[in-house]
Formats: structure tokens, C-alpha cells, sequence
């Protein structure tokens, strides 16, 4: 009997998340590079996703005419008016109490950050891979994929990221502190008899940042979509056990409900981690950026608005 259909079943659970290749060939000199994978094929796609929706999001949460009347500001769509509320709350919530007057600068890097990768950890829970073997028994064979796994997954996926993240920190960094801040910045405000311990302390810390950034993502989706695989695999061994008859006819059903149950609780706790790690991500490049910044003047007004404030008051 052939079960095409339960191709999860078929090999490791690791095969349904790592890279694999479609098209290889010579690269700068180097024979059998890989020029097209599954990972490229989900980067290219996301890519695509947040181009094509993203547009049509704006228009639906775009002001709409004066003969609208009130209606004119309400989202004209529900799930347009989702990704509002995300995108409000990332703004005010996340990125104003840390940025100030810089968020408006910052906050299309954060959002475009956000869903790119978010996007990408929910394209890894779709089985792209395993609907491309279904249709072709060549790609399944060779182990070839043009689309599918887990782009997120890869660490040259994550590390790009996060390297994109460190240049950003960075170049704001100076062009908000100038170069003699950034400097002083790496000694901590400590006292110059200290710089030699304070200062390479603070530029390994430089580079660690965005390492952490890149091995809590890729840790993150590896764990959590090779377990997804892994309760789908089990849920496939449960069917064909049954078809072999025998004591398979009671032990398959027990097996393939209590993984179908599982698979479909940790189905909706990738769904959270997904979102989660998207955002923690977006929210570390947040903190990373406020940290060099000129917090002295904030600090200065809002010690000036408490005296102004104090001051009414006693005349009052």
C-alpha cells in the first residue's frame, strides 16, 4: 500500500526542518555549491508574502474619504485591523518607552524585522517539503527541495539577522553619540584606571549581543519544529500500523490519537513561539539601540518637568 500522504513518517524529524538542496553547480570555483535550497525558496517567499499583503494591509488601515464620514477611520478589514494593533503595540508599547523621539526613525526596521522573521518561523510549520515529495517521487528520492524546513532554523539564516541587527546598533549608535561617545561609551563610566579591564569586557559584549541574538532564534525553532515533526511522525506510525493488522489494530489508534493530540498542543505552542521569538528579537535590537543613546537629556527633562511641576504647585 502506498501511503504518499504520510510522508512525515517516512524519515527522521530532522529532515522536515534542516536545509535541503535543489540546484547545485559552480559557485566562484567552488563545484557543487548549492545555488537554490528549500531555506532560499522560504526566504524568497516570505519575501514575497510581506510585499504582496503588506500593501494591501496598508490600504485597508489607510484613512479612507471624506464622504465615509466616521467610518473613514475604522479598518475596513479584520485582519488588517490584526496587524494594526500589533503594529501599535510594538510602536507605543515597545519601542517609544525605549527610543523617545527616535522610535518614528527606528520603528520601520523594527516592524519590517518582526514580521519577516515571524513570517519565516510560521512558514516552517507549513508542510511545503513534505507536498513536494507527495508530488514527486524524483525530489523525495533525491532528498531535493526548491521550497520548505525551516528558513529560521538555518544559523547563516539567523546570524545574517542578527549581523543585519549589529549594524544597525552600531551605525546609530555613532551617528547618535558621535565617535568620541561611542569610545566613552565602551569604558562604562568607569574610572580610567579601570578602562583596561571595563573596555575589552564591553566590545566582546559588542559582538556577543548579536551572537545571542542569533543562537536564541535558531535554538528556539530547531527544538520546537523538530518535536512538531516528530508527534506528525508518530501520528503516520500509528496509521500504518494499523494496516499491518495483528495486535497493530489496537496498539495503532492509541499511538496515532495520543500524538494527534499532542501534535496539535504543540501545534498551537509553536504558533506562540513563533510570535514570541519574533518579538523578543525586535525587542533586543530595541534595547540594544536605546543603550547608545543621549539617555543624559532625557533624563534632564524629565527632571525639569518634576521641578516645573513642583514649582505650579506651590504657587498654587
Amino acid at each position: 500500500m502506498s501511503l504518499s500522504v504520510l510522508v512525515l513518517g517516512a524519515d527522521s524529524p530532522v529532515g522536515h526542518v534542516v536545509n535541503h538542496k535543489a540546484v547545485t553547480g559552480n559557485l566562484f570555483g567552488i563545484e557543487g555549491a548549492w545555488l537554490w535550497s528549500g531555506h532560499v525558496g522560504n526566504l524568497l517567499l516570505s519575501g514575497l508574502i510581506l510585499c504582496i499583503v503588506g500593501p494591501w494591509v496598508a490600504s485597508k488601515i489607510t484613512t479612507g474619504p471624506e464622504s465615509q464620514g466616521t467610518k473613514r477611520f475604522v479598518t475596513s478589514n479584520p485582519f488588517a485591523h490584526m496587524v494594526e494593533v500589533v503594529c501599535t503595540y510594538l510602536r507605543e508599547q515597545v519601542v517609544r518607552p525605549l527610543l523617545h523621539d527616535r522610535t518614528d526613525a527606528f520603528v520601520p526596521f523594527l516592524w519590517t524585522l518582526f514580521f519577516f522573521i515571524w513570517v519565516n518561523n510560521l512558514l516552517g510549520m507549513v508542510p511545503l517539503l513534505d507536498i513536494q515529495h507527495i508530488a514527486s517521487g524524483y525530489l523525495k528520492e533525491n532528498g531535493l527541495a526548491y521550497f520548505g524546513g525551516t528558513a529560521t532554523q538555518s544559523l547563516w539564516t539567523t546570524a545574517v539577522l542578527a549581523c543585519i541587527s549589529f549594524l544597525v546598533v552600531n551605525i546609530a549608535g555613532i551617528r547618535n553619540l558621535g565617535v568620541g561617545g561611542y569610545v566613552h561609551h565602551l569604558t562604562g563610566g568607569a574610572p580610567w584606571y579601570v578602562w583596561p579591564l571595563i573596555v575589552p569586557v564591553e566590545i566582546v559584549g559588542t559582538f556577543v549581543k548579536p551572537f545571542a541574538l542569533a543562537i536564541r532564534l535558531f535554538a528556539n525553532m530547531t527544538a520546537g519544529h523538530i518535536l512538531l515533526a516528530a508527534l506528525l511522525g508518530f501520528m503516520a506510525t500509528g496509521v500504518v500500523t494499523v494496516t499491518k493488522g495483528g495486535s497493530g489494530l489496537l496498539l495503532g489508534p492509541v499511538v496515532t490519537v495520543a500524538a494527534t493530540a499532542g501534535a496539535i498542543a504543540i501545534f498551537f505552542l509553536e504558533v506562540f513561539v513563533a510570535t514570541l521569538q519574533a518579538f523578543v528579537f525586535t525587542f533586543l535590537t530595541t534595547v540594544f539601540i536605546s543603550q547608545l543613546s543621549h539617555h543624559h537629556d532625557h533624563d534632564h527633562e524629565h527632571e525639569h518637568g518634576h521641578g516645573h511641576h513642583g514649582h505650579e504647585h506651590a504657587h498654587a
